[in-house]
């Protein structure tokens, strides 16, 4: 199955002179170069990465970078030089002005910085807006309004003109108003920057809660690396309008693959992203519930290990058996493990080193890594949490990769 975004090549340059100035790039020249000769300005410039279906993609850069430029190429509010833009196999460069607006209602939403509300109407004819615009009966729009206004949280406001509305509720309308056309592919431009912080962390987490229930496919814009790095599954990290590195924030964290994204992530904090699931182990050895207390004990001693934990055929944990117990069993006749074996509840593979730390602090024994149904993926202890904050913290490690592309010179 096609990746639902695909970007091939896409280059956007302001100004007149463009085709020289595309020479220019070709050959190696510098963004500053094309600006001072023919005066022409690098939006982008051979931007390629694919977005997978159901995935928050995150761009990411400062002021300048291209990110905007970019995100608007997507819907071509901006028309693009040179490239690119497959949706869903179709070509939106290529598109006319009639499928470019069935693509903009039925497909492809977008919720701006600005929230782009219209202050005479009320909150629940904002949300209803697009619907409108597609020729949706009165009726079955308001439904799909209230609906969408119940799922972020101001169900009560809907009779309300936004001008009564704080900025983040102002925000949630934005972000309800796009999702009421029911998109495969959101749009978010810088959407919570004008935001008071604790209010910006809110609408972070309540755009998480909602693509977990809602499973959209997300290219979401951002200066902020905390912000990308909370919600992203990959980043693409941009500078003067090409693509630095694109991975998981994980990737991003410890292997930086230019010197910009190394100063870019230098001193970030990796408690709140690297998680359980990056750095636990295989457990030296596990024991079957239908296995004996004299197998436990050759397992034990085999791996030097005081306890060993038990696990079904399934794989899926049931608690851990200390040698003592095993010991007791043994000495007891029993071959059922089964009464010796202590609770021992796992952690989940998501869990970040911020939650590990104090509960490897408190607990006797390594911290059992388990999927959603239960099963035995892995163990952390205590030497793991430490390498895992040590690794990156102030340690980023710039890999030898070339960027994943450039602007001439600055690609060699």
């Amino acid at each position: 199955m096609a990746a639902p975004i695909r970007i091939e090549g896409l280059t956007k340059i302001f100004g007149p002179r463009q085709q020289e100035a595309l020479r220019m790039l070709d050959g190696g020249a510098t963004k500053e170069e094309v600006l001072k000769k023919p005066r022409a300005t690098v939006g982008i410039y051979d931007v390629s990465f694919d977005v997978e279906e159901g995935e928050v993609f995150v761009v990411m850069g400062l002021s300048g970078s291209g990110k905007s430029t970019l995100v608007r190429c997507l819907n071509r509010l901006i028309q693009p030089t040179r490239g690119s833009i497959l949706i869903r196999d179709e070509n939106v460069v290529e598109m006319d002005e009639e499928a470019l607006r069935e693509l903009r209602l039925h497909r492809v939403s977008m919720v701006f910085q600005q929230f782009g509300l219209f202050p005479h109407l009320s909150v629940r004819e904002n949300v209803s807006y697009g619907l409108k615009v597609r020729g949706v009966s009165r009726q079955e729009r308001m439904e799909k309004a209230d609906a969408m206004l119940e799922s972020v949280g101001l169900g009560e406001w809907a009779t309300s003109r936004v001008g009564e509305l704080s900025g983040g509720m102002q925000q949630r309308v934005g972000l309800a108003r796009a999702l009421a056309t029911d998109p495969d592919i959101l749009l978010m431009d810088e959407p919570f920057s004008a935001l008071d912080p604790l209010i910006r962390r809110e609408m972070q987490d309540e755009l998480t809660e909602l693509h977990d229930e809602l499973s959209k496919t997300i290219v979401f814009i951002t200066h902020d690396l905390d912000e990308a790095l909370q919600i992203g599954d990959r980043i693409a990290v941009m500078k003067d309008g090409i693509v630095h590195q694109i991975g998981t924030p994980e990737e991003i964290l410890r292997t930086p693959s230019t010197d910009y994204v190394a100063e870019f992530v230098d001193g970030v904090n990796p408690w709140g992203v690297i998680n359980a699931e990056h750095v636990m182990d295989e457990p030296d050895a596990i024991l079957y519930l239908s296995e004996g207390p004299r197998t436990a004990l050759r397992k034990m001693s085999v791996a030097q290990l005081s306890s060993i934990l038990v696990v079904d055929r399934g794989r899926k944990l049931r608690g851990i058996l200390t040698a003592d117990a095993a010991a007791e069993a043994l000495e007891n006749g029993d071959t059922d493990i089964g009464p010796y074996v202590e609770d021992l509840e796992g952690v989940g593979a998501d869990v970040t080193l911020e939650e590990l730390v104090p509960m490897g602090a408190l607990s006797q024994h390594p911290l059992p890594v388990v999927s959603e149904d239960n099963r035995l993926m892995g163990v952390v202890v205590r030497a793991s949490i430490l390498d895992g904050l040590t690794s990156q913290h102030g340690q980023s490690r710039r890999t030898e990769e070339p960027a994943a592309n450039g602007i001439g010179a600055e690609a060699k």
